[in-house]
């Protein structure tokens, strides 16, 4: 989301006139997009900007502009200013048509948090970045759930949707200039349409995309698993183009730990609807993320989330330390787990889900898997890269004339992230 974010604003400086800077010491403006759903990341966000000082120093008439969801936190833009004084431009996610206004005006100091209300939503700058092979398209904004956690509701504001039409339009556009994939993106892409009370529902659209001329795969993430419907499962078994691969985040396998998270699911639950996409869909993938450490988690508790990961069979899972966040319910809890455990629970459970993805891709070493290929190696630039259905990132020999084409790969070697083939000319 982040991501995609950086290329709503990397359009419209296009648009007015910017060109890409292939470094940084050629940039005239920098736009440094941030999260701050964990500690992790806002410490890492503001370590560049600090490192940005000098860039801004080095030549009159640099712009650098701090955006996204760093700007909205409730409180903490004065004291962000007090650190980053060199940041020109603080602007919200949802606030592009002021970032324009700027870019035309020849720049200046300005703040622009996003008023964080329901409503219709639109996509708040023009289609980015035509021409990728794997495009991501954003179909709502904001969350309503409230997990104890989260700070998404805070700063990304309510759930609101685009419109079905608007959607496919972006899709279209899309396809016709060469993306085969797209990824459909929302904090819970399973309640598209709810708060608006539309007919067209997550199942329908996903359908809906499945069929655009031109376009061989649709992704889409995330999914709360209080919300999956048989409706979208079947929707993913049906179409063709739809990839089967579910990234439905656990967070914890202990029901008292789900509880205080205010998840609205149980661990028997979340198993019951792996089970329903695996029998839908016996070759699915599910992905998942998982926080360790959540204020009150004792070892009883993480031992359930390690036995639930070993029956999930999860394909990948993003695992994390609990991130105390200013704002959420968790943040006041009693029962904080000292950082020493949370280490050595994420430690542990990083080294079980390791030897479960291993597993999963051993399983697949001598078959042979359909890979999009998105363009060279980022370790081996000799060696081409791509993505399975499934979402494995596949490595392989080939030629330039391979990227942006499905290919047959024999796989021949796994590790726990990455599978390594050979072209089936």
């Amino acid at each position: 989301m982040s991501e995609r974010d950086g290329e709503s604003f990397r359009a419209l400086a296009e648009n007015c006139g910017y060109v890409p800077a292939l470094r940084r010491e050629e940039a005239d403006l920098v736009v440094v997009t941030t999260c701050c759903v964990r500690e992790s990341a806002e410490n890492r966000i503001m370590g560049n900007i600090g490192q940005l000082s000098r860039w801004k120093a080095e030549r009159p008439g640099r712009l650098l502009a701090v955006a996204g969801c760093l700007v909205q936190q409730e409180g903490a833009l004065e004291n962000l200013r007090r650190r980053a004084p060199h940041v020109d431009i603080w602007i919200g996610a949802f606030e592009q048509e002021k970032f324009t206004d700027l870019l035309q005006a020849g720049g200046g100091s300005a703040v622009y948090p996003s008023p964080l209300r329901a409503g219709p939503a639109r996509e708040p700058a023009p289609l980015a970045e035509l021409g990728k092979i794997s495009a991501a398209v954003n179909i709502m904004y904001g969350c309503d759930n409230h997990c104890a956690y989260c700070v998404v509701p805070q700063v990304r504001g309510p759930e609101r949707s685009r419109a079905p039409q608007d959607v496919l339009e972006e899709i279209t556009s899309l396809a016709a200039a060469g993306a085969r994939e797209v990824v459909l993106l929302g904090q819970n892409v399973n309640s598209y349409g709810r708060a608006e009370g539309w007919r067209e529902d997550f199942a329908w659209l996903l359908r809906a995309a499945a069929r655009v001329p031109g376009l061989w795969r649709v992704r889409f993430t995330t999914s709360h698993p209080r919300d999956l419907p048989e409706a979208l499962i079947a929707a993913a078994a049906e179409e063709a183009a739809v990839c089967p691969h579910f990234h439905l985040p656990l967070q914890s396998g202990s029901d008292r730990v789900l509880r205080a998270m205010n998840r609205g699911y149980t661990a028997a639950y979340y198993l019951e609807r792996v089970g329903a996409i695996r029998r839908a869909l016996p070759e699915a993938r599910i992905s998942t993320d998982i926080i360790v450490g959540f204020p009150g988690e004792t070892e009883a508790d993480f031992a359930e989330t390690l036995r639930l990961v070993r029956e999930a069979r999860f394909s990948q899972a993003f695992t994390f330390m609990y991130s105390r966040r200013s704002g959420t319910a968790a943040a006041d809890m009693p029962g904080q787990v000292p950082r020493p455990e949370r280490r050595e629970r994420l430690q542990r459970l990083t080294e079980a889900q390791a030897e479960m993805s291993l597993a999963w891709r051993r399983s697949l070493v001598g078959f042979r898997q359909e890979v999009l290929v998105t363009g060279p190696s980022k370790k081996n630039a000799a060696l081409l890269s791509g993505l399975t259905a499934g979402r494995e990132i596949t490595v392989f020999p080939g030629r330039e004339a391979d990227v942006g084409t499905l290919v047959p790969v024999l796989i021949k070697e796994v590790n726990s992230w990455t599978m390594f083939g050979e072209i089936i000319r």
